[in-house]
């Protein structure tokens, strides 16, 4: 199989690269990025030099690029990860969540109906099914109602996918994912922010009381149920994907801190953000009854090996919190070379 996996260079697309190489044998891997502030090619480090493996630097809004990967390396499937995804960010400026997260999936999805794509898996959030209350799990049939920009964008994008399924019978899938945690996760999300921050000694930020709930998953767990949704999942059909592990903001910080020996004192509590969703809980039956997919990693193994990678992996996150990262790529690429292709590094 061809796969071109777009956005292979975040958090979840690099880790899911990573399985991809390490669990498979002769399967060609895509991987096209735009290297925006939270793409980064460290994480990927070592994949360049494996044959089965090519880097393309570029945005899913240029279509013809697109058409060119998707035509010339003669894909088979795309695993759509590709997306602006933080929420604090899509309520300073919206516009860009919705020209990247709506527009660039009708683009791909267009342009991959045309090239006689056979599957197409768009990796999405829980964050489209609203809020819940104090009790309750989101089904694949609970009803879309975001609450964000970031989740509104998500949602039009899994519509768009719907609309090619049913209009043009294009084989597209959905994911819909909880919480993910562990390495290579951006510094301003919750779980690295916390670990940075307590590193330094710096104020841990907990918006509004702390009482706000998620379910975690580990991201490898996340990985292979995408893998199992992309090999055997049915056309046409929504996979919820949870970790099974409920836990509010504040609950998690002080495990950290404890982890990493510091003081309550450093946790500090800051206004909310506006809209923010009080619970998130994830109904995983689908997956687990029809493609035998369950979770693998303890909640407390799994926060452990994060801390741990990033307690050894200081440079990664230093360099990210610097600007020096970004600064590199923009050096290599230049503005021309925006949509070059070349080895990763």
């Amino acid at each position: 199989m061809r796969i071109l996996v777009t956005g292979g260079a975040g958090f979840i697309g690099s880790n899911y690269v990573q399985l991809l190489l390490k669990h498979t044998g002769d399967e060609r891997i895509v991987n096209l990025d735009l290297l925006t502030y939270a793409g980064n090619l460290a994480n990927l480090a070592g994949c360049e030099s494996d044959p089965r493996y090519r880097f393309c630097r570029g945005d899913i809004r240029d279509r013809n690029l697109v058409r060119t990967l998707l035509v010339g390396e003669a894909i088979d499937a795309v695993v759509h990860f590709a997306a602006e995804s933080h929420v604090d960010r899509s309520v300073e400026g919206p516009e860009v969540f919705v020209s990247t997260n709506v527009l660039g999936t009708e683009i791909l999805l267009e342009e991959a109906h045309a090239a006689g794509v056979d599957r197409f898996v768009m990796v999405s959030t829980d964050e489209v099914y609203g809020s819940l209350g104090e009790t309750g799990k989101f089904s694949e049939d609970s009803p879309l109602a975001p609450n964000s920009p970031y989740a509104a964008s998500k949602a039009s994008a899994d519509l768009l996918c719907r609309a090619f399924h049913h209009t043009f019978g294009f084989p597209v899938l959905v994911t819909r994912c909880s919480n993910n945690y562990g390495p290579y996760q951006f510094p301003e999300k919750l779980i690295p922010l916390m670990i940075a921050n307590g590193l330094e000694d710096k104020a841990l930020p907990v918006y509004g009381d702390g009482l706000n709930v998620r379910d975690w998953l580990y991201v490898e767990d996340h990985c292979r149920a995408v893998d199992a949704v992309l090999r055997r999942g049915e056309e046409g059909r929504v996979y919820n994907i949870g970790g099974c592990n409920e836990m509010t903001n504040i609950e998690l910080v002080k495990l950290l801190v404890a982890r990493l020996g510091k003081s309550d004192d450093l946790i500090t509590f800051v206004e909310d953000r506006p809209g923010h969703d009080r619970r998130y809980a994830i109904d995983a039956g689908l997956i687990m009854g029809e493609l035998g997919w369950k979770p693998t990693v303890d909640f407390a193994v799994g926060l452990d090996k994060t801390v741990t990678w990033y307690l050894e992996n200081r440079d990664w996150w230093e360099a990210i919190r610097s600007g020096a990262y970004t600064a590199y790529y923009d050096r290599m690429y230049g503005d021309s070379g925006r949509h070059a292709t070349g080895d990763s590094s």
